[in-house]
């Protein structure tokens, strides 16, 4: 008798604390909304020009071709897995429209002559509302 007692008691209170982890989950204030990718770049002295005529030509394909792709883009992903998750598709379509990889790192080394990118940063919104 006394041994079911105590696994009764065991038991409601392993359903308490349940409960208790699931509610604190459901009841949070916030909630992760999108990921952005932030490219920073130095355009050098005197090529802004050079630097605009490759961003409409050649990096707007290509971010069309991914965007035919249903692919999101240049700045806003769903969360940080969809980003991870895309990076093959996205390297499959850079293959196609701009060429192999001696190609593209041709591709780098002209731009390389016109602006230097400085880094890149992820930044994820968090939505200060409970997920409903």
């Amino acid at each position: 008798m006394k041994t079911q007692r105590i696994l009764l008691g065991s038991l409601a209170a392993s359903l308490l604390l349940l409960g208790a982890s699931v509610f604190a989950q459901m009841s949070r204030p916030v909630r992760n909304g999108s990921v952005w990718e932030v490219a920073f770049v130095r355009i050098k002295p005197g090529m802004g020009s050079a630097y605009m005529k490759y961003l409409a030509t050649d990096w707007k394909k290509e971010q069309e071709a991914l965007k035919a792709e249903n692919l999101m883009l240049m700045t806003e992903f769903k969360d940080l897995a969809s980003l991870e998750a895309n990076e093959a598709k996205a390297d499959a379509v850079t293959q196609r429209v701009i060429g192999n990889d001696e190609k593209t790192m041709q591709g780098y080394k002209e731009r390389a002559d016109i602006r230097e990118v400085m880094g890149t940063r992820l930044a994820r919104e968090i939505i200060l509302e409970p997920r409903r």
